[in-house]
């Protein structure tokens, strides 16, 4: 993928790589870029079979992140991923939630499907300053059209 393209929320942005880290969980795009988001570069690219996870900021110690209007999406909503293709894959937003993240339903978030589908990840709820961290992640469920 190249670029996300989410017109209601103004998002226009690039891409970059994510992986696994050695928690398990996967690593956030850096922090320094507010207007990155990353893909998981191991699963499905967005347009393709599978689940696509596409990862973005809510904001940084600085400003507010690429993914800070994430939560006004609603079911219907539209959104684009440019591919280094040259083509362009169009979504449909089926739902959008948010789960603690000590709670976080991995299975169904990241399990692979028989159909083109995309998962945007964001951060969410409370910061903890604690363990310098949101308390939930905001997660909208898109399939192809």
């Amino acid at each position: 993928p190249v670029r996300l393209l989410i017109p209601k929320i103004s998002v226009d942005a690039p891409f970059t790589d994510l992986a696994i880290g050695s928690t398990g969980q996967l690593q956030p795009p850096p922090a320094d870029d507010t207007n990155l988001v990353g893909w998981f570069a191991k699963g499905a690219s967005p347009g393709e079979t599978g689940t696509s996870i596409i990862a973005g900021h809510v904001d940084t110690m600085t400003s507010a992140a690429v993914f800070a209007d994430l939560g006004e999406l609603k079911k219907g909503d539209s959104f684009e991923v440019r591919r280094d293709d040259g083509r362009t894959a169009s979504f449909v937003v089926d739902d959008v939630e948010t789960f603690e993240k000590d709670n976080f339903p991995s299975r169904r978030v990241y399990a692979d499907t028989d159909q083109a589908q995309v998962r945007l990840i964001t951060c969410a709820g409370d910061y903890d300053r604690t363990v310098r961290d949101y308390t939930d992640n905001l997660v909208v469920f898109a399939h192809l059209v």
